[in-house]
């Protein structure tokens, strides 16, 4: 009687057990089944025969399904077959339909190409009528410059070739015509330059033919100006002494008319400037032979006048001359800058390369070798700026040579002028360069090297002085160029300049990263933002190869250390709030690709894994969070074989408060699943034991 009551009572529990095993997940069918082994002896046997019964019952059931969906199966397998039928007849039209469709297309397209045929011939006839609207007016004005020619306005024809130069060739410069308008401008002005040193040297000669008359003329009008002058000082009324100054002023402007009236009369309005230089060196030249001509004494005297003060006054003034040449020549290096390409100097032929050797002392045995075509390493300013140096050497010493000083004073006069002109105007017209906006990385790079030619040139500079002094380099008291600190400096702001560019164009590319920092899984690539970054790293430092080792190294490693501080700073931004694990793990696809980049040697002459330092607090930090390591971390905390030496316990801190906050917003039902449960209970453990360590830090700071 106990055993039936005992078998009654178990069939509900297994009953139960049987509905619990069905409606529950496989995981936890351990301890339902493990209750059926705790029951009274017979209690498995029982549920044998129970789970037997529900078995057989469910395989009934199911054979039922199978038999009450059969017939609508058999249903639609003959509705199929008869759609067949309807299908083979619905292509045999389709068919027949897009064959009608081509046939009536063809004329359709025999169309088109003749539309198209005469939309070209229209496009053609706009083009030519462009190129001809942009081609006459070179027409226009190469016909104005034939006939200033042909009516000797060469001033007028000077200005119509430079501004067919600067303006109108640049645009038609692809065709014949305008090449060949090109090579005959330096014939035109070299025929001006004839025809203008003849006039020069017909005013010359009828100064020398009317000198005497000059000079009595002079002489005369400043003896009536010392009366008049006498007379002016007797007066005491305002408005007559008003007056008085009127005609004085238009009695000197008869005496000047006077004077140049019998030189000047035959001068045109437009009279040309040809060559400057060459006129104003020949003027220079014969003014001077005719002075010594006029002022030379008679035999019989000597004049015994002391000159010191007028020596010291040619002094001042000589200072004052190299100062408005300076300024002169700062406005000469500003517009060399400008029009610089700043790239190397293509070299095509053996002829161009002696005509750039012969302006600039540049020696390079590799180069020398090379065939043709080929780039020197310099832009074409440098050979622009070493002229000028030579040439400001000669218009100083233009002044100084007539000073009747030693040669070695004259040397000192020069070299000091030379020392001016480098370590004040060329210097500031380099850093003024460097600053501007439009200066990117690759014209810094090339400003570089452009600074080390001039400063080897330096040398070939104080030779040329030497050779015009005459007086040797050896000399104690001899001046020195000051090249190699006025390039040095120069090549210093450039550098500093790079580096400031190349971490603003880094802060461009980080700027246009779109984390989702509440992602569940990584995208499984690195973020588009910064492999644009890393490509745009390669280019340049291909760029840098040229540079000295140093600066192309030192520009590398600051660029890498920038790039992990923004990283870093970009998780530890205040205004971040959460931060998933998924995005974790996106964060550090990224960073494995900087240390990829950095262990390409992007740069040549890094030791080992020196660049890829520059990610070592970013890798240990994502090492720290991905492999969940916190025991490690806080037990070997502050020794030096540390595994996570360089994570800093606030930076975790910071980092892993973001992910708790993330973990019980996303997690709502956290606490009834046992993982999310124990996680979240160690992260906030972690998170106890990270303060009390950034507290004790701060206690003992």
């Amino acid at each position: 009687m106990a055993d039936s009551l005992e078998g009654l009572g178990a069939v509900p529990e297994h009953e139960r057990i049987l509905q619990e095993i069905e409606s529950t997940d496989t995981a936890c069918v351990g301890p339902t089944l493990r209750s059926v082994y705790d029951d009274q002896p017979n209690a498995h046997k029982k549920f044998m025969e129970k789970l037997d019964a529900c078995i057989r019952n469910h395989d009934k059931e199911i054979e039922k399904m199978c038999n009450f969906h059969h017939q609508g199966f058999v249903d639609a397998i003959t509705e199929l077959l008869k759609v067949r039928a309807d299908a083979e007849k619905l292509k045999v039209q389709v068919t027949d339909t897009n064959r009608r469709f081509q046939d009536a297309g063809k004329e359709v397209i025999v169309q088109t190409e003749d539309i198209i045929r005469c939309r070209i011939q229209q496009r053609n006839i706009t083009t030519v009528v462009e190129k001809l609207q942009l081609c006459l007016p070179v027409l226009e004005m190469y016909s104005k410059l034939k006939e200033q020619m042909s009516a000797k306005r060469y001033y007028s024809a000077l200005k119509t070739m430079e501004q067919l130069e600067n303006v109108y060739f640049p645009r038609v410069s692809q065709y014949r015509f305008c090449q060949l308008m090109i090579e005959n401008l330096p014939k035109l002005r070299e025929d001006i330059k004839e025809i203008s040193m003849s006039d020069l040297k017909d005013f010359l000669e009828s100064i020398r033919k009317h000198s005497d008359k000059i000079g009595e003329t002079a002489m005369k009008q400043a003896q009536h100006q010392k009366t008049f002058s006498v007379a002016l000082q007797k007066q005491s009324n305002v408005k007559f002494g008003k007056n008085v100054y009127i005609n004085h002023e238009r009695i000197l402007g008869e005496r000047n008319e006077i004077t140049l009236k019998h030189v000047l009369e035959d001068e045109d309005e437009n009279e040309e400037e040809g060559d400057e230089e060459t006129f104003e060196n020949y003027y220079r030249k014969q003014r001077k032979k005719q002075a010594r001509l006029v002022l030379q004494p008679q035999s019989s005297m000597g004049y015994g006048f002391p000159v010191n003060r007028l020596f010291d006054l040619l002094f001042e003034i000589r200072d004052q001359y190299n100062e408005t040449l300076l300024k002169k020549w700062a406005g000469v290096f500003r517009d060399i800058f400008e029009e610089d390409n700043y790239s190397p100097i293509p070299i095509v032929s053996e002829e161009e390369y002696k005509i750039v050797i012969s302006k600039f002392p540049f020696q390079d045995p590799d180069l020398e070798k090379q065939s043709f075509p080929k780039k020197l390493p310099m832009s074409q300013s440098v050979p622009q700026i070493y002229i000028q140096v030579k040439e400001f050497i000669y218009a100083s010493l233009k002044f100084s040579e007539s000073l009747h000083r030693s040669s070695t004073e004259i040397d000192d006069m020069l070299r000091k002028s030379t020392n001016l002109l480098l370590t004040r105007t060329l210097s500031s017209c380099l850093l003024n360069l460097i600053k501007k906006p439009h200066i990117g990385l690759t014209e810094l790079v090339q400003i570089i090297i452009n600074t080390a030619h001039l400063e080897q040139a330096c040398k070939y500079l104080e030779d040329f002085i030497t050779n015009i002094t005459n007086i040797s380099q050896e000399t104690i008291h001899t001046t020195r160029l000051y090249g190699l600190s006025t390039f040095k400096d120069a090549r210093h702001a450039a550098e500093g300049e790079i580096y400031t560019k190349l971490n603003q164009k880094i802060d461009e590319f980080v700027q246009l990263a779109d984390y989702d920092w509440t992602m569940s899984e990584p995208d499984g690539r690195a973020s588009g933002y910064l492999m644009d970054l890393i490509n745009f790293l390669r280019s340049i430092f291909q760029v840098f190869t040229h540079l000295p080792g140093k600066v192309a190294q030192t520009a590398c490693m600051s660029a890498c250390q920038h790039l992990s501080t923004s990283l870093m700073q970009m998780l530890l931004d205040s205004e971040l709030k959460q931060i998933s694990m998924g995005a974790v793990q996106q964060f550090n696809l990224d960073v494995i690709q900087c240390e990829l980049f950095a262990s390409s040697e992007p740069v040549p002459g890094f030791q080992g894994d020196t660049l890829q330092l520059a990610f070592i607090d970013l890798r240990q930090l994502l090492d720290l969070f991905m492999v969940w390591d916190w025991s490690t971390y806080l037990a070997d905390y502050g020794q030096p074989a540390s595994k996570y030496l360089r994570v800093n316990p606030n930076t975790a801190l910071t980092l892993l408060e973001k992910m708790k906050d993330t973990s019980k917003k996303n997690n709502i039902f956290a606490q009834f699943r046992k993982n999310d449960r124990d996680k979240q209970k160690l992260i906030e453990t972690v998170v106890k034991q990270l303060r009390t360590l950034v507290n004790g830090m701060s206690q003992h700071a």
